[in-house]
C-alpha cells in the first residue's frame, strides 16, 4: 500500500519539517550518485547475461551508433569555421532534444530505471534522488551518441579560444538538458508508460519513425535545392534561444564577439535545465506520495466503444456482425491499429510530399490503395490463437466465402473513401484534375487486386502475430512465409492491374486522351470483380484448410 503517509517518509519528506534522523544524512545522500550509477551498470550486465543474442544485439548496436555517432563528429568537425555551421547546429542539438522527449514514450521498457514508483519504500529524499536519477542517465549508448554530436557541435562554432573555453560549460549544459527532458517526461507520464495504454503507446514508435523519414527526406531534398546550409539560418536564429540549443548557440556568439547574447543564451539553457530539474522533483514527490490505483478504488464510468455505433448501420446478420468485429479490431487491438495509422499516414504523406516537392505526380495516389490493401493480408493471424472461436463458425465454403466477404467489407469502408480523398487531395496539390479520372480508376483497380490477392494470401500462407512482443509482428520461423504472403502478394496484386495500366498507356500513346475518363468506371468494375473472383476461390481454400490455419495462426 502507497497511501500518502507512507510516500511521504519514503521520500524522507515530513510535513512538519525534516525528522531528527535525516538532519545529518546528507553525506548519506551524496554517497547515493555511486549507488545508482553501480545500479545502472548492474542493469545493464545482467541484462546482457540473459542470453548470447541479446549480448550480441547490444555490442554490434552499440558498434553501430559508436561509428555513426563518429562519423557524425568528424562531419561537424570539417565543418569548423563555416558561415553557416552556428544554424545547422542548432538545428542539430534540437532535434536530439526532441528524440530525448519522445524516447521515454514509445522505448518505456528500454530502462529499468525510467520507472521510480520501484523505490516508493526507499528511505530517499528527492533532491538527491535527482541527482543520482540524473548520473546514472548519463550511462549508456545514447548519451555517448549524444556526446558525440554536441561535442562536434561545439568545435563546429568555437572559432576561439573565449569560445572553446565556453563550450566546456556549454557541452555538458546541453547533455544534462537533454537527459533531464527526458527524465522529466517519463517521470511526469510514468502512470501511462507503466499501464497498458503506455505499451500499446510504444507500437505506434513505427509510425513515428516512418513519418520522421518522410520529413527529413523532405528537409534533406528542399536544402539540396536552395543551394547550401544558408536555408537553415531563419530556423537557426530562432532555435538559437532555445533552451538546449541556445548553450552552442553561446560559443557561437563568443566566437562572433558577441558576449552579452552568448551570456544571455547560457543563462536561458541553465534556467531550462532549472526548471527541468523541479519539475522532474516535484513530479516524483507527487508520484510517490500520492495515492494510485492500489490504494484508490475508483469506479469509472463505463465509457460506450465509439466503434459500437457503426454497429447499428452494418447489415444484420453474419455479414454485419464479421464487420463489426473486424472494426472492433482496429480500434481496440495495439497491432492491428497501429498497423492501420501507419498505412493512412504514409498513404497520404507519400503522395503529398513528392507534389509539394515539385517532383510528385497524380499516380502516387495509389499508394494509399497499396498500403491500405496490404490491411487484407493475413487477415486470421490478425485473431491470434482466438481464430480458433472463429473457426467454430466456418463449416462450409458457404460459411468461409460469408466471412471473408465481411472482412473485406469492412477494410473498403476506410480504404475506399480514404483512396477517393488522397487522390483528390494529390490531384489539387499538383493542379492536374485532367488526370483524375484515369488516377482514381487506377488505384481503384489497384486496391481491389490487392483485395484479391489478400484474400488468397490469408488462405494460403497465414502466419501467427506475437502478442508479447510490441514490435515483433511475425513469430519466429514464420518470417519465410510472411515475405511471401505480403511482397509475393504485393507483385501479384501489380500484375493483376496489368490490363487497366496497359489500357492507360495505350490512351496515352495513340493520342485519345478524350477516353481516359473511361478508366474510371472501368477500374472501379475491374476491382470489384477480380476481388469478388478472389474471393470465391479463397473461400474454399480456406474451409478446406482451416486446421492448418488455426494452426499456424496459434503459433508462438
Amino acid at each position: 500500500m502507497n497511501g500518502p503517509t507512507d510516500g511521504l517518509g519514503a521520500l524522507g519528506v515530513d510535513a512538519d519539517g525534516p525528522a531528527p534522523a535525516q538532519q545529518n544524512a546528507a553525506p548519506a545522500d551524496f554517497a547515493l550518485t555511486p549507488i545508482f550509477i553501480r545500479l545502472k551498470l548492474s542493469l545493464l550486465r545482467n541484462g546482457l547475461r540473459q542470453s548470447s543474442g541479446r549480448k550480441a544485439a547490444y555490442i554490434a548496436s552499440m558498434v553501430v551508433v559508436a561509428l555513426f555517432g563518429a562519423l557524425q563528429l568528424l562531419g561537424l568537425i570539417a565543418l569548423h569555421g563555416n558561415a553557416h555551421a552556428g544554424s545547422l547546429t542548432a538545428i542539430l542539438v534540437a532535434v536530439l532534444a526532441l528524440g530525448w522527449t519522445v524516447m521515454p514514450l514509445f522505448f518505456p521498457s528500454g530502462d529499468e530505471t525510467l520507472d521510480p514508483t520501484r523505490l516508493v519504500m526507499l528511505p530517499l529524499r528527492p533532491e538527491p534522488l535527482v541527482r543520482a536519477l540524473l548520473a546514472a542517465s548519463l550511462v549508456g549508448i545514447g548519451p555517448l551518441f549524444t556526446l558525440c554530436l554536441v561535442l562536434g557541435s561545439a568545435i563546429a562554432v568555437a572559432t576561439s579560444a573565449a569560445a572553446a573555453a565556453v563550450a566546456v560549460v556549454a557541452v555538458p549544459l546541453a547533455i544534462l538538458l537533454c537527459v533531464a527532458l527526458s527524465r522529466a517526461v517519463a517521470a511526469g507520464n510514468v502512470r501511462l508508460l507503466t499501464s497498458r495504454k503506455g505499451r500499446d503507446l510504444a507500437v505506434l514508435s513505427g509510425l513515428i519513425i516512418a513519418v520522421g523519414i518522410q520529413v527529413v527526406n523532405f528537409g534533406a531534398q528542399r536544402l539540396g535545392r536552395s543551394g547550401g546550409l544558408s536555408a537553415l539560418d531563419p530556423a537557426g536564429d530562432i532555435l538559437r534561444w532555445v533552451p538546449g540549443p541556445s548553450a552552442i548557440g553561446a560559443v557561437a556568439s563568443v566566437s562572433e564577439g558577441s558576449y552579452g547574447r552568448a551570456a544571455a543564451q547560457l543563462l536561458i539553457s541553465a534556467a531550462g535545465l532549472f526548471l527541468l530539474l523541479r519539475f522532474w522533483q516535484n513530479s516524483l514527490i507527487k508520484l510517490m506520495t500520492s495515492p494510485d490505483g492500489s490504494t484508490i478504488a475508483a469506479a469509472e464510468p463505463v465509457r460506450k466503444d465509439s466503434a459500437s455505433g457503426i454497429g447499428r448501420l452494418l447489415p444484420q446478420g453474419r455479414t454485419g456482425a464479421v464487420m463489426h468485429r473486424t472494426l472492433l479490431y482496429i480500434w481496440r487491438d495495439p497491432k492491428t491499429k497501429a498497423a492501420w495509422i501507419t498505412s493512412l499516414a504514409i498513404g497520404l504523406i507519400v503522395p503529398i510530399f513528392n507534389a509539394l516537392q515539385g517532383s510528385g505526380s497524380i499516380y502516387f495516389a495509389c499508394f494509399a490503395s497499396g498500403m491500405l490493401g496490404v490491411q487484407m493480408y493475413n487477415q486470421f493471424g490478425q485473431d491470434t490463437s482466438a481464430f480458433w472461436m472463429v473457426a467454430q463458425t466456418i463449416s462450409t465454403t458457404k460459411d468461409a466465402y460469408g466471412e471473408l466477404r465481411a472482412r473485406a467489407l469492412a477494410l473498403l469502408l476506410v480504404a475506399l473513401p480514404y483512396t477517393v480523398l488522397v487522390t483528390f487531395v494529390t490531384a489539387a496539390v499538383i493542379g492536374d484534375w485532367s488526370a483524375l479520372p484515369e488516377a482514381l480508376g487506377l488505384a481503384l483497380a489497384l486496391l481491389g487486386a490487392m483485395m484479391a490477392t489478400g484474400a488468397l494470401a490469408s488462405a494460403r500462407f497465414p502466419y501467427s502475430i506475437p502478442q508479447d512482443n510490441a514490435h515483433k509482428n511475425v513469430a519466429p520461423g514464420q518470417g519465410g512465409i510472411a515475405a511471401i504472403s505480403i511482397f509475393g502478394g504485393m507483385v501479384s496484386g501489380a500484375v493483376l492491374c496489368a490490363p487497366v495500366i496497359a489500357l492507360l498507356i495505350w490512351l496515352h500513346v495513340t493520342g485519345a486522351h478524350g477516353w481516359l475518363w473511361v478508366l474510371l468506371p472501368l477500374g472501379a468494375v475491374y476491382g470489384v470483380l477480380i476481388a469478388w473472383a478472389a474471393l470465391r476461390l479463397a473461400a474454399p481454400q480456406t474451409s478446406a484448410r482451416l486446421p492448418e490455419i488455426l494452426a499456424a495462426v496459434s503459433k508462438g
